[in-house]
């Protein structure tokens, strides 16, 4: 008798090259995956592609595009809806604003937008065709705990993570019943070298607040296996996130503070 293994699976991770993109990329290398990665630095993208390969011996492709752009959205559609088929979609590349809404250039608002709010929105629409049509396969939204109504003055951060949170309820709701699941995952503080290359101080932020992305990816497929809709990391943030979500308004207001800095992405 024949030894048949079943085929790899193939996972698709934007902003893969750093922090909780590579922790997913290496988690699912080790489980056994095949990988697209996805982030605009190609050099970086080969470098991690190479260590995955030779690593766990999987396949690793790699797409150099930037996400803000209609080209480089293009370029990833096409390869969600073509070729060997995606199982899993990660969406975790993302930008965030350190710099007020009125000092900050309008371009640098609308390329905010264009990569948190439409990339998520354009990948994920180009995965659930094909996805429906099997009727298997999970989109990951990466979001934040700052998108449960935490007002962040000046900020549009936090709103992009808002839209990106309540867009998977929705829709994870909408095509649980045709076999296919779509998750926000929403960590709090996370290690990942995000907030050095924005230039923030974030020294006076506790330790035992800080999370690290190797465990924040183990609890995000794990609440994916149960069919979350919503996965929040850790106990600490589970209960901040309760208490955002039913918090009065007026609260929030009062303790949410102004943060400036630099562009940063995450990932790319």
């Amino acid at each position: 008798m024949t030894d048949v293994s079943p085929a790899p699976r193939t996972a698709l991770i934007t902003g893969a090259s750093l922090g909780i993109g590579e922790a997913f990329a290496r988690r699912l290398a080790a489980d056994g995956w095949d990988l697209i990665l996805v982030a605009r630095d190609a050099d970086r993208l080969a470098a991690r592609a190479a260590e995955l390969t030779g690593r766990y011996g999987h396949q690793v492709e790699t797409i150099s595009a930037d996400l803000s752009t209609d080209d480089g959205c293009a370029a990833v559609e096409r390869r969600l809806v073509a070729g060997p088929p995606v199982e899993l979609l990660v969406n975790n590349a993302g930008i965030s604003l350190n710099t007020p809404f009125v000092r900050s250039a309008v371009e640098d608002e609308a390329r905010l937008l264009r990569l948190n709010v439409l990339a998520v929105l354009r990948l994920t629409h180009a995965a659930l065709g094909p996805m429906i049509e099997r009727g298997s396969g999970a989109v990951i939204n990466v979001s934040s705990v700052a998108g449960f109504g935490v007002p962040m003055p000046g900020s549009t951060y936090s709103a992009s993570k808002a839209w990106v949170t309540n867009f998977s309820e929705s829709i994870g709701l909408s095509v649980a019943p045709l076999g296919v699941r779509v998750m926000a995952l929403c960590p709090g503080y996370t290690r990942t070298g995000y907030h050095e290359r924005a230039g923030i101080d974030m020294s006076r932020t506790p330790r035992r607040l800080w999370l690290r992305a190797d465990d924040v990816v183990d609890e995000a497929l794990r609440d994916l296996r149960k069919g979350k809709l919503v996965s929040v990391p850790d106990w600490k943030y589970k209960l901040a996130a309760a208490g955002l979500r039913h918090a009065p308004r007026r609260l929030l207001r009062a303790v949410s503070r102004d943060t400036r800095g630099r562009v940063t992405r995450d990932g790319d």
